[in-house]
């Protein structure tokens, strides 16, 4: 379907509006005579700020335009859980509210430690089978009327924290503060025929690809120099999905993915970089990723003169669809002429580099070092790396 947006009217405006009001976000009016029920509804400002608020509790871009991402998770929301049977499938994946409600269910009973992200995917599946074993009902992974009425019956074991979060934790914990071995995905956004803004720099125009790229190959660098393993999610001539890169990261086995983005707007005004992690209004987080996001922030904002707009949980497939923890970080506008000539300069991709490198280590370090946001150079990492791996 085309964007939907304040102004436009028809039909799949009425059905957004329905929507919306069957979410609580409007307040339903069953008759039809004034006009919101009917075949030529109007976008009008009041439902511009339903959708806005939509928007806002589902971690998506608000900005009040009902395009592919909204409407799929206005889809999403309206499930609820019995309404269809759930299974999994490759062919046709299942995303739904429904299925949001079934992972908590059995996150409660012990039956599934990963993230409440309403997809059925495979470690769904597994836990809704071992659920399905342990009461004797055939273990085939389908959500039908009667397990559901055994999921009811049974109630709630345990409830309180999040397993997804303590695994996270635990993981990061095992592995140890060293950086050598660990394996890391690096995504710079657009690429193949999408440039992205051109913006000028001292050796002549540099496209939004090409800073993105750079930047890439900078951190890869540096973060090989301490041994780590990187992968770059895609070549410099192609320009993959979010979902694509989501799948190939996960082909890589990787602890975590790290995206790199600038970001655009029509006020000139509009500055400073962000950071994201995945979070929904389902009250799952990546606990792993809203700590690497709040270094992030802290290490770049210390280092240069890009404005804090902090860290912010998102449900967006690049998030959402990997497995490992992963952040997106949108570097600055591009729209905007200080940020814009920040970026173009290779001295402060340098910086950035070496602050998101700094910012991992922090991760792995778990709050074991002092040394004050901004002041942990590369080379004092290096040496503390090379320490590392002499006393093991």
């Amino acid at each position: 379907m085309r964007p939907l947006r304040h102004g436009d009217h028809g039909p799949a405006v009425a059905e957004i509006r329905s929507t919306l009001a069957g979410l609580g976000f409007l307040n339903a009016r069953p008759d039809s005579s004034d006009g919101w029920m009917g075949s030529d509804v109007v976008f009008d400002r009041e439902l511009d700020g339903a959708v806005r608020a939509f928007q806002q509790q589902r971690g998506l871009l608000v900005d009040g335009i009902v395009g592919p991402a909204t409407y799929r998770s206005l889809k999403e929301a309206s499930y609820r859980l019995g309404a269809r049977t759930l299974m999994y499938q490759l062919s046709a994946p299942l995303y739904g509210d429904d299925v949001a409600a079934l992972q908590t269910r059995l996150q409660d009973l012990g039956f599934y430690v990963s993230r409440v992200d309403g997809y059925f995917g495979q470690k769904t599946h597994e836990g809704l089978s071992s659920f399905q074993r342990e009461i004797g009902l055939a273990a085939d992974g389908i959500c039908g009327p009667e397990t559901l009425r055994s999921l009811e019956l049974l109630g709630t074991r345990v409830s309180g924290g999040s397993p997804h979060a303590i695994s996270e934790e635990e993981i990061v914990r095992r592995s140890g503060p060293q950086l050598s071995g660990k394996r890391i995905v690096i995504d710079p956004g657009l690429g193949g025929r999408d440039h992205g803004i051109i913006v000028p720099s001292e050796h002549g125009p540099i496209s939004e690809a090409d800073i993105l790229w750079d930047l890439a190959r900078r951190l890869e660098g540096r973060m090989a120099a301490t041994g780590m393993e990187t992968f770059l999610s895609r070549p410099y001539h192609a320009d993959p999905t979010d979902v694509e890169r989501a799948g190939t990261s996960n082909a890589f086995g990787a602890d975590l993915m790290i995206s790199l983005r600038c970001d655009s707007s029509s006020n000139p005004h509009a500055s400073g970089i962000a950071s994201f992690h995945y979070g929904n209004s389902h009250g799952s987080e990546s606990m792993i990723g809203q700590v690497l996001t709040g270094f992030i922030q802290r290490e770049i904002v210390a280092r240069t003169s890009l404005q804090d707009c902090r860290s912010h949980g998102r449900t967006w497939d690049l998030l959402r669809l990997t497995n490992m923890p992963t952040v997106q970080i949108d570097l600055g506008y591009l729209t905007n002429e200080h940020d814009a000539s920040l970026l173009a300069d290779p001295k402060t991709r340098d910086v950035i580099a070496e602050a998101i490198l700094v910012a991992v280590k922090r991760l792995y370090l778990l709050g074991q070092d002092d040394q004050p946001t901004g002041t942990y150079t590369f080379a004092e990492l290096l040496a503390e790396e090379l320490s590392i791996t002499e006393t093991r």
